[in-house]
């Protein structure tokens, strides 16, 4: 908006400025011109006088001689061309010598003008750019009628030189008022959009999970500021309702879960009144353990995405490769080979914690998904200010269909809905993440299954100001599962 907004203040600023100074330069133009003019018009006046008594009588050689002096020394003087011209157009006076009424152009214009017993009208505006010069007549009345003309011909360069002078403290207060302009179009762009970018930072922290960030409605204009209390107002009404959410989440499932396990006891004393290996007996338990982890799985969403994290320098690649030793001996009974292929000491800022129990269920659904003889690789590497850990396996991968839900809450895909899970793993891994400022992402590995990538900063968040390490954080990691019970591959 700013790239929008600063170019338009400029170009009306801009329009302002010219519409001030083109008439300014103009009338002062005008004015430079119209001096130039007058002076002519006196100039031709005093020769018609000279030649008022020349006209009637040519031959009277003391008043021509006196006449054709004094255009001489004009034109020595001034440089004008000047000339006393009959009706006819002969010269009774001419200055420099040779010179004619022109046939046509504002020389001829302005002769038959003052042929009609009228002084020639002011001429075009000449410009600095144009190198024309300026004619002027006066007509020579001799018993009430046109006896000769009086024309001269005015070079107008020092006019042209003098306007140009003229111009230049215009453009140099113009250029003043245009840096003036543009610095104030500065100021009133940043004025105006600065309540702008907090909204946006704050609307960008709150779509990420940030649901504390605010607005301080201090600045900007009047409507701006409304707009910044109806967001805060607007944030803390999501606030709330996902608190309620949250809060409804976890009660629901820690109230459930004493119930549950009395029912789970109740199916165990009652199986022990049944057959060995009674068919219905193994289906109810199973659907009730199944109930239990989704409980479970809930509640650890719950505090995941309530938690603040409790972040600091960790050493990235020792969690990774402690968590591949914990799991290695899960892999060696399912037949599948995990591979430790990272860095030493790679160091970013996270929640090791949650690191570590983000880990563990990716790496447990690497594991459940990889077929039996095939390998999983876990792999540790620094990319400009984030450090990467890939985790990828050799299982059947997802489709493209399939890549676009991973991730979401319950999601299974139809082909693994008899591998036990929740759908729900996933979802809190992102949210354990997503607190530290980590990132959670998927895509095909080559030649065959699944790459998940996890992005961690290598610098702190500057939006994590918190102080980190509550015990709901630290209760999380005891409803994420380890590799003692490894979980299914979640959506």
């Amino acid at each position: 908006m700013h790239a929008r907004l600063l170019p338009l203040l400029i170009v009306l600023l801009a329009g302002v400025l010219l519409a001030l100074g083109f008439p300014l330069a103009m009338s002062q133009a005008a004015a430079e011109q119209q001096r130039v003019v007058v002076d002519r018009i006196d100039d031709t006046a005093r020769f018609a006088a000279l030649a008022q008594f020349v006209a009637s009588s040519p031959d009277e050689d003391e008043r021509l001689a006196i006449l054709r002096d004094e255009l001489h020394r004009y034109h020595t003087l001034y440089g004008i061309d000047a000339g006393v011209f009959l009706r006819d157009g002969r010269a009774l006076g001419v200055s420099p010598g040779g010179w004619r009424v022109p046939e046509s152009g504002q020389g001829a214009d302005a002769f038959a003008e003052a042929l009609a017993g009228r002084r020639s009208h002011d001429p075009e505006q000449v410009w600095p750019w144009q190198d024309e010069h300026i004619a002027v007549a006066s007509p020579v009345i001799r018993d009430g009628d046109v006896a000769a003309v009086v024309l001269t011909d005015s070079p107008t360069g020092q006019m042209r030189s003098r306007i140009l002078q003229g111009w230049l403290p215009i453009v140099a207060g113009e250029a003043a008022a245009m840096l003036l302009a543009v610095g104030l179009a500065l100021r009133l762009t940043g004025w105006v959009l600065r309540p702008v970018r907090t909204l946006d930072r704050a609307a960008h922290e709150i779509a990420v999970g940030e649901f504390k960030s605010r607005v301080a409605a201090s600045g900007g204009p009047p409507e701006l500021q409304r707009l910044a209390h109806s967001f805060n107002e607007m944030a803390d009404n999501v606030e709330n309702v996902l608190e309620q959410q949250r809060a409804f989440v976890a009660d629901a499932s820690h109230q459930l879960r004493n119930p549950l396990s009395a029912l789970l006891l109740r199916i165990e004393l009652l199986g022990l009144e049944l057959p060995e290996g009674d068919e219905e007996f193994k289906s109810v338990q199973a659907e009730g353990n199944r109930l239990a982890r989704v409980l479970d799985d809930l509640l650890a969403l719950a505090l995941a995405e309530h938690s603040p994290a409790d972040l600091q320098l960790t050493d990235v690649a020792e969690v990774a490769a402690e968590r591949v030793e914990a799991w290695r001996p899960v892999a060696e009974i399912k037949g599948v080979v995990l591979e430790w292929a990272g860095r030493k000491a790679v160091t970013g800022w996270a929640d090791p914690v949650a690191l570590s129990s983000a880990l563990d269920a990716v790496v447990d659904n690497a594991i459940k998904f990889t077929p039996e003889g095939e390998s999983v690789t876990v792999g540790v590497s620094r990319e400009n200010s984030s450090v990467i850990l890939e985790i990828a396996d050799h299982g059947p991968g997802l489709t493209e269909e399939e890549m676009e839900r991973i991730g979401d809450r319950f999601w299974r895909s139809n082909r693994h809905q008899n591998i036990s899970g929740s759908g729900l793993g996933l979802s809190i891994t992102r949210a354990l993440l997503a607190s530290g400022g980590a990132k959670l992402e998927y895509a095909h590995n080559d030649p065959k299954g699944l790459r998940v990538v996890i992005t961690v900063p290598r610098t702190r968040p500057s939006a994590d100001d918190d102080e980190g390490g509550d015990a709901g954080s630290r209760a999380v990691v005891s409803l994420i599962k380890r590799p003692k019970e490894p979980a299914s591959r979640e959506g």
